[in-house]
């Protein structure tokens, strides 16, 4: 899948946009996503990605960065063997297309604002 486009509140994936949070899977696209703490993301939040079993994670934590990534979800995450990479979410974008041309297997969890 590639992301074409991102601007605040808004991503077009694959001719498709979505105005919601959004977790790019290898076959799916899971929108309207939402974490059980807003702002701060759980390891229950990414029971989608856990199963996906990806090389890496690409977190984009919103236009702003306002979405927290506690250590404890990101030592979860790669003693499961992903590897977990975080930025705002327009960097998360471009990094999620340029990993997924070179590596394959790489997953995203995008909050779209804030």
């Amino acid at each position: 899948m590639r992301i074409e486009t991102y601007d605040f509140g808004r991503i077009r994936i694959d001719g498709k946009t979505y105005t919601s949070d959004v977790i790019i899977l290898p076959q799916a696209i899971r929108d309207s996503w939402w974490r059980s703490e807003g702002h701060c993301l759980q390891i229950d939040d990414l029971t989608d990605v856990i199963s996906a079993k990806p090389n890496v994670l690409v977190i984009g934590t919103g236009y702003y960065g306002n979405m927290a990534v506690p250590a404890a979800t990101r030592s979860f995450l790669e003693a499961k063997g992903i590897k977990v990479h975080t930025a705002k979410t327009a960097e998360a974008v471009r990094e999620f297309n340029e990993l997924q041309k070179n590596i394959g297997n790489v997953v995203a969890a995008l909050h779209l604002t804030c």
